[in-house]
């Protein structure tokens, strides 16, 4: 027999094996992308979770602009209905006709509390800009300065936002007349 022996040699872990690399450099490489692999994927599944909250809150959200469009739009009718039943006078109508028109109206602020419509209480109440709408500042001696006086048309709260803010008129501190006595003086010297 020849001194050749006929089995090959096991590679050297410690070779660089096809590209010039360590077999532990490799692995470490693979390692390396198995974690940036996996981070990917967890900021994807994160984003898609957040893509999904944000999608229902646009859905909710815009379910509630439309509720209030259609409020707001039966609001004007409530309004418009109050006014004629405040100017009807007793004997004009037969009594049950004019007990429908009430239950009628009845029954719209009914549901419109059903579906989260309040209504602000304005009058004797500091004035809010966030809630009332000034429609006329009057003198007043009753009522201290920026309190309400009375209520022109009511406003709305759609669950907790105002809907529609209520026309008001204003108390403000009236003002003297007294004319300063130089004015005078000085007439009298002409």
């Amino acid at each position: 027999m020849s001194e050749e022996d006929p089995t090959p040699e096991a590679p050297d872990p410690e070779d660089k094996a096809g590209g010039g690399s360590s077999l532990s450099e490799q692995l470490e490489e693979a390692l390396r992308e198995k974690d940036q692999f996996r981070a990917m994927a967890q900021r994807a599944q994160a984003d898609l979770i957040n893509y999904r909250k944000r999608a229902a809150e646009e859905l909710r959200d815009s379910k509630r602009n439309a509720n209030a469009d259609l409020l707001l739009k039966m609001l004007s009718t409530v309004d418009d209905l109050e006014r004629a039943l405040s100017h009807i006078l007793e004997d004009a109508v037969t009594p049950g006709w004019r007990e429908g028109l009430y239950l009628v109206l009845g029954k719209m602020i009914s549901m419109l509390e059903s579906e989260g419509v309040t209504k602000i209480d304005a009058a004797g109440r500091q004035f809010q800009p966030w809630e009332f709408e000034a429609v006329l500042y009057e003198e007043s001696l009753e009522a201290d300065e920026g309190e309400v006086i009375r209520v022109v048309r009511e406003g709305y709260r759609y669950r907790e936002k105002v809907l529609r803010a209520a026309q008001v008129i204003v108390a403000k501190t009236p003002q003297t007349q007294e004319q300063p006595d130089s004015i005078e003086e000085g007439a009298n010297d002409a």
